[in-house]
């Protein structure tokens, strides 16, 4: 029996479909549903319960909008939301390292139930997999502010629920096989930017040894910009912007109201940088649990007792357009509006046509402007942060352009996570990865997952780290053709000249 003891009770799992020799446990609480008097808190222990509970089903989802293919959509009204799920070896020797993922998804939606994140194929490599959910939206990241009359309502709530699941893994994962000193921590696009924020916290010594950081998104915003944001959701959920306004206001209510304020910057070409790509919550440097952005701290030292690896993909943008939920730029125009809201040189932008295929629309330029702006420029300056200041650092670059039919592939935004997590089965997945995947396909997710789980293990990936300056030439680059190659990226040397402005949601 696939029964399991932990601080809180017995839980039951399951084997895996895929693999009889690897046991799931899906929708275990590692903390007590965030609402009622618990809403807007930092999270509260799980209660225990008498019995076995049975945990073979994912558990409900944070409050959103989003219906993702092939995962749960959240219902109102389900409350036990912070759940987390774990694959390891059946007959496991124990002490195996541990690797817990946070999902993306702009702090607004995603779930640890996306069957990109599936841990089977990793954990038959001898990895034991958390996957966990987190609050999300105006309940994991909007600013309350304090009325003096109540407990405090601390900023950057779904950062703090990924600490508790941290913490119930220090305490409950040798129950599974998996060791608490040999954690590695992980995530991609908002999720790999929580890892970062989490990487310069006090609250999280001793939690994670290892990260690896996906396409983290360059975005992080100071307690005024966040409260600004609240001022604008509560005006559209017909509240006041106070404690007990927003209290009173339905997990549902606020979700809409965001969508709206969203909506809003969408549909208006004069609203500066939210127009772009309209991400309105975000961690917030609160002087508590985030001193400041990632980057600047990393520059400074901290979390460089952490072993890193990242990653990104080089055409990044391109699956925010194709998914229609980044705005379109079309003309010359446009194209210098948009240079000019972000504070991007001419010169900058010229450089980048000229650098593109020949003839490339006015679209494509902006897509890889912004791309290696919100993602790309913003993960290579971590890693090379991290170096410089003494960390362990490997950098790689996701650049798979054919797909399984031999035809044109994007190297997009979230295609490289189904290689990494070795689900390329997955029909749900496609649309990400260009199509059924070929032989190569398979051989490159082999290639990444095995880096995953050999950094997990040994915290070496199968490349050189990054030498003490922190320079870019030791990458590895992920290809279905020659992905054992090191280049240089086409357009790192531009953004030296340009610098880099951090963006807030």
């Amino acid at each position: 029996m696939d029964v399991f003891t932990t601080r809180a009770g017995r839980v039951r799992g399951r084997r895996s479909e895929r693999d009889p020799g690897i046991v799931t446990v899906r929708g275990l609480p590692y903390a007590a549903p965030p609402f009622g008097a618990d809403r807007f808190r930092a999270p509260r222990p799980a209660q225990p319960w008498d019995g076995v509970r049975e945990c073979t089903a994912f558990g409900p989802v944070a409050p959103q909008s989003a219906e993702l293919p092939g995962s749960p959509a959240w219902s109102p009204g389900d409350e036990d939301i912070l759940t987390l799920n774990i694959w390891a070896p059946a007959d496991g020797p124990g002490d195996l390292p541990v690797l817990v993922w946070i999902h993306g998804g702009a702090y607004v939606f995603g779930s640890s139930a996306q069957p990109d994140f599936d841990g089977t194929a990793l954990a038959a490599r001898g990895l034991v997999v958390v996957t966990l959910n987190h609050r999300l939206g105006f309940e994991g990241f909007g600013h309350v502010p304090a009325d003096g009359e109540g407990p405090a309502c601390p900023d950057n709530r779904g950062l703090l629920d990924q600490i508790a699941a941290l913490q119930w893994v220090r305490d409950d994962i040798s129950a599974f096989g998996g060791s608490p000193r040999r954690v590695t921590l992980a995530g991609q696009s908002s999720g790999a930017t929580s890892a970062a924020c989490l990487m310069v916290t006090d609250r999280t010594r001793g939690l994670f040894h290892r990260a690896i950081l996906h396409s983290a998104v360059n975005a992080c915003a100071t307690v005024e910009q966040a409260a600004r944001t609240t001022a604008e959701v509560a005006a559209a959920a017909g509240v006041p912007a106070t404690r007990a306004g927003l209290l009173a206001a339905s997990p549902q209510t606020l979700v809409s109201a965001s969508d709206q304020v969203v909506d809003r910057y969408r549909q208006d070409p004069g609203s500066g940088q939210r127009h772009y790509d309209p991400a309105i919550y975000g961690p917030v440097a609160d002087g508590d649990l985030l001193p400041s952005d990632p980057l600047e701290a990393w520059a400074a030292g901290a979390g460089a007792e952490v072993e890193l690896l990242v990653c990104h993909t080089t055409e990044e943008y391109w699956l925010l357009d194709a998914v229609g939920s980044s705005a379109k730029v079309t003309t010359e125009q446009q194209l210098h509006t948009f240079a000019a809201d972000f504070g991007l040189p001419p010169q900058l932008v010229d450089a980048y046509r000229d650098r593109l295929p020949d003839a490339a629309p006015v679209l494509d330029v902006y897509l890889a402007l912004y791309g290696d702006l919100l993602f790309a420029e913003y993960s290579s300056r971590l890693a090379e942060a991290h170096a410089r200041a003494g960390g362990r650092t490997f950098l790689a670059r996701f650049d798979r352009r054919e797909g399984g039919d031999g035809g044109r592939a994007r190297a997009w935004h979230c295609a490289d996570i189904p290689f990494a997590f070795g689900n390329l089965h997955d029909e749900n997945l496609h649309f990400l990865t260009g199509g059924p995947p070929g032989p190569a396909d398979h051989e490159l997710s082999q290639r990444m997952a095995g880096a995953w789980a050999a950094f997990a293990a040994h915290g070496d990936p199968g490349w050189a780290p990054l030498d003490g300056g922190g320079e870019g030439a030791a990458v590895r680059v992920w290809r279905t053709r020659g992905e054992e190659a090191r280049e240089t990226d086409a357009f790192r040397d531009l953004w030296d000249a340009a610098g880099l402005s951090l963006l807030a949601p």
